[in-house]
C-alpha cells in the first residue's frame, strides 16, 4: 500500500516531473526520466517506473482527490501494477458507466443540456404536444435552471423542424413517478465526448457490455425512453435532440428487448407486452412505411428533412456547395446562407441532402459506400436488421404468448405471421442482394437495377441475424473476412472498395466497436470459434495497447492498419479529450472491449496482458 500524506501535492509534483507537454496526462509523447519516488508516511519511499505505471498513479491520485482526500490517502500498489487488460476491464465496470450515466430529470438534466455542438446561449427543452406532465415538469425547473420550454404540434413535419434549427435543443424522454409522487427520469448512458444525448444504436450495443457488467436497470431505463419516443416523436431517433426529431437510426430495438429479457429473465407478461407492441409499432409505421419500403419487398434508409444538415461541422459539404456556388456566381458562404434560408431554389442539392441524412440515418456518417447514393440503396445491413425484428418478434410471441399476440394497436399477431416476414425477406435477400458468381452479399441500387460492389462489414451483418445458410457463411469466412481484417481487427471497409474516395471516418483504415460486436457474433452463429478469437484478441490488443500508452484512453474509433487512436479524419475522435482520467471512455468501445473480454480464452487474455503482437501470435 502506498500511505501519500499530500495526495494534491503529488500529484502536481507527478506532473510537473514528467507531463512535458503539459495537457495534464502521462504518455508515450512526454519526455521524462519516466520514474519517481514517492515519499511515505512511514518514513520510506516507493519508485515508481514507466510511462503506463505513472500513468496509473495519476489516475488513481485523480480519483482520491475527486473523494475529497487531498490531503492523506492510501492507494494500493495492486492498482499501479495492474494488468493492463484487466485494468481496462476494470475501469470500464466500476467507472466509466457511471461516468457516463444520465437522466432528463431535475438530478440529472443540467448533465444532459451540455452540448457544444451548439452554439446557442438558451436552453430549449421540447416537449410532446400532449405530454402535460413533462411540460409542467420541465416548466417548473425553468425556475431554477435555464431552460426554455416549448410544446410540440401535434403533427411534426419537415417544415417544422426546419423552423427550429435555429433553437437548438433537447427533445424530453420518458418521465415517472415513484410512490412519494416524485417525478423522475429513466436512466440512460450516453456515447461520450461530444455526445451527451441518448443515441439510437449506440444504446444497443452499450446494452451488451452493461449485461456483461451487470447494470440491467440502465438497459430498462433505455427500453422505457424507446418506447417513449416511437409514442411521441414516431421513431427511435438519431439521439434526443430537436435536429434529429424527424430521423431515426439502424434498428436494433427487438435485439435489445430481447437479450434483456433473456438475461433478466424477465416473466412481467404485461410489461413484455407493452415493450413488443411498441416494437411492432417502430416496426411497422417507419421501416414498413412508404418512404422505406420499396417495390422489391426490400427496405431502404430515409431521412426526412429539408435542406441543410445543422449538425455537422462548419464546412463540412464546402466541396460540394462551391460547385452549386460557382454556377449561381456568388461567394461560397452567401451561397449556403441563402439555400440554408430556402432563399434559392437548388433540387439537385436537395436531392444531395435526401442522401446525406439517409446515410446518417444509417448511422454509417460518413462512408463512401453511400456518399449521395444512400436513399437508393437496399442495404444488407438494414435488410439483415429488419430479418432479425421479424424473427426475434415471432420468437417473443412463441415464448410469452402461445403463439398469438394481442398487441395495444388492436391487431392480433401470431407467430406464423412474422415467420412467413422473415421466410419472404430472406429470399428477396437472395434474390437481389446475394452475388453467386462473387460469393458475398451487395447492396442493391433499386434505382439503376444493379448491385454495388463494395466490401464492408455490413455485408457480413447477415451472419449475426441468421439469414445465411452453412454454405453462404462458409463463403463469406472464405471470400471477404481477409479483405477486411487488418492488425488491429475490423476494417470499414476493404482498401480496394474505398479506391481514391477521400478519406471518409467509416471507411478504410479505421475500426469500429459496432462492426467488430456484429462480426464477433455473426461469425460464433456458424461456429466459427477460433476466426472469433483471433479478431477479438486483434481489437483488445489495440485498445489496450493504445490505453497502456496514453493515460487509459478508450477512444471512439482506431485506425486498424496504424493501430492508433491519433487519427486527422472528419469529426476527430471522440474519447480523448480528458484530464488526468478518462471521463467515461466511449459507450460502444467500452461494451466491445467487455464482450471481447468475455469471449478470449484464457491463454489470449494472458498474451493480452504481456501486449503481444497479434501479428506474431497469428502468423
Amino acid at each position: 500500500m502506498l500511505q501519500i500524506h499530500n495526495t494534491k501535492k503529488l500529484l502536481e509534483e507527478l506532473l510537473l516531473k514528467e507531463d512535458s507537454n503539459g495537457d495534464k496526462k502521462i504518455t508515450i509523447a512526454d519526455i521524462g526520466e519516466k520514474k519517481i519516488n514517492i515519499p511515505l508516511i512511514n518514513g520510506n519511499s516507493e519508485c515508481i517506473e514507466g510511462t503506463y505505471h505513472l500513468s496509473n498513479l495519476l489516475q488513481e491520485l485523480a480519483i482520491e482527490i475527486g473523494k475529497g482526500n487531498e490531503k492523506e490517502t492510501t492507494i494500493s500498489l495492486d492498482r499501479i501494477y495492474e494488468k493492463p487488460a484487466h485494468r481496462v476491464s476494470r475501469m470500464i465496470r466500476e467507472k466509466y458507466w457511471n461516468d457516463l450515466t444520465r437522466s432528463m430529470d431535475k438530478d440529472g438534466l443540467i448533465n444532459v443540456l451540455q452540448d457544444d455542438k451548439m452554439k446557442s446561449e438558451t436552453f430549449y427543452v421540447y416537449i410532446p404536444y400532449n405530454d402535460k406532465m413533462a411540460f409542467n415538469y420541465y416548466n417548473n425547473l425553468s425556475k431554477d435552471i435555464n431552460i426554455q420550454v416549448i410544446s410540440l404540434p401535434k403533427k411534426i413535419t419537415p417544415e417544422y423542424v426546419l423552423s427550429i434549427n435555429e433553437k437548438p435543443g433537447l427533445l424530453s424522454l420518458a418521465l415517472n413517478e415513484d410512490e412519494n409522487k416524485e417525478i423522475y427520469g429513466h436512466p440512460f448512458v450516453v456515447p461520450g465526448g461530444r455526445f451527451n444525448e441518448m443515441f439510437g444504436w449506440d444504446s444497443y450495443f452499450q446494452s451488451v457490455g452493461l449485461l456483461i457488467d451487470k447494470k440491467p436497470h440502465l438497459i430498462k431505463g433505455t427500453l422505457e425512453n424507446f418506447r417513449y419516443e416511437i409514442e411521441n416523436y414516431g421513431s427511435i431517433l438519431t439521439a434526443n435532440r430537436s435536429y434529429f426529431i424527424t430521423r431515426s437510426n439502424p434498428p436494433f430495438y427487438s435485439s435489445m428487448l430481447k437479450e434483456y429479457i433473456e438475461n433478466q429473465n424477465v416473466t412481467d407478461i404485461s410489461w413484455i407486452s407493452k415493450m413488443l407492441s411498441s416494437v411492432i409499432k417502430e416496426y411497422e409505421t417507419v421501416w414498413m412505411s412508404k418512404t422505406r419500403l420499396c417495390d422489391n419487398g426490400l427496405n431502404r434508409y430515409y431521412g426526412d428533412g429539408i435542406g441543410y444538415v445543422v449538425e455537422t461541422e462548419e464546412g463540412h459539404f464546402r466541396e460540394t456547395t462551391e460547385i452549386y456556388a460557382q454556377k449561381f456566381k456568388m461567394p461560397v458562404d452567401e451561397f449556403e446562407k441563402k439555400y440554408i434560408n430556402r432563399e434559392i431554389d437548388v433540387p439537385e442539392l436537395d436531392e444531395f441532402f435526401v442522401h446525406d441524412r439517409s446515410l446518417r440515418e444509417s448511422g454509417h456518417d460518413t462512408s463512401s459506400r453511400l456518399v449521395n447514393i444512400c436513399a437508393s440503396l437496399n442495404t444488407v445491413d438494414l435488410n439483415a436488421l429488419l430479418y432479425k425484428y421479424e424473427t426475434d418478434i415471432a420468437e417473443l410471441i412463441k415464448t410469452f404468448f402461445e403463439n398469438t399476440f394481442e398487441s395495444s394497436n388492436g391487431k392480433s399477431y401470431t407467430t406464423d405471421y412474422w415467420e412467413k416476414f422473415a421466410e419472404q425477406r430472406k429470399s428477396k435477400m437472395n434474390a437481389f442482394l446475394w452475388n453467386d458468381k462473387e460469393e458475398t452479399f451487395y447492396d442493391y441500387d433499386f434505382v439503376n437495377k444493379e448491385q454495388v460492389e463494395y466490401i464492408a462489414p455490413t455485408v457480413l451483418f447477415p451472419l449475426w441475424a441468421k439469414v445465411c445458410s452453412p454454405k453462404q457463411a462458409e463463403l463469406l469466412v472464405k471470400k471477404v473476412l481477409p479483405l477486411l481484417k487488418c492488425k488491429g481487427g475490423i476494417v470499414s471497409c476493404s482498401k480496394e472498395s474505398r479506391g481514391n474516395q477521400p478519406e471518409r471516418q467509416w471507411d478504410y483504415p479505421y475500426g469500429w466497436a459496432p462492426h467488430q460486436m456484429i462480426v464477433w457474433k455473426g461469425l460464433l452463429n456458424y461456429g466459427y470459434g477460433n476466426e472469433v478469437q483471433e479478431l477479438v484478441y486483434r481489437w483488445l490488443w489495440l485498445i489496450t495497447k493504445d490505453a497502456v500508452d496514453y493515460n487509459g484512453t478508450v477512444a471512439e474509433k482506431y485506425d486498424v492498419v496504424k493501430c492508433t487512436h491519433i487519427i486527422d479524419v472528419e469529426y476527430g475522435n471522440q474519447g480523448t479529450d480528458f484530464e488526468y482520467i478518462p471521463n467515461g471512455g466511449f459507450g460502444w468501445m467500452n461494451a466491445s472491449y467487455q464482450l471481447g473480454f468475455s469471449i478470449l480464452n484464457k491463454e489470449l487474455k494472458d498474451s493480452l496482458n504481456e501486449l503481444i503482437d497479434p501479428d506474431i501470435l497469428f502468423y
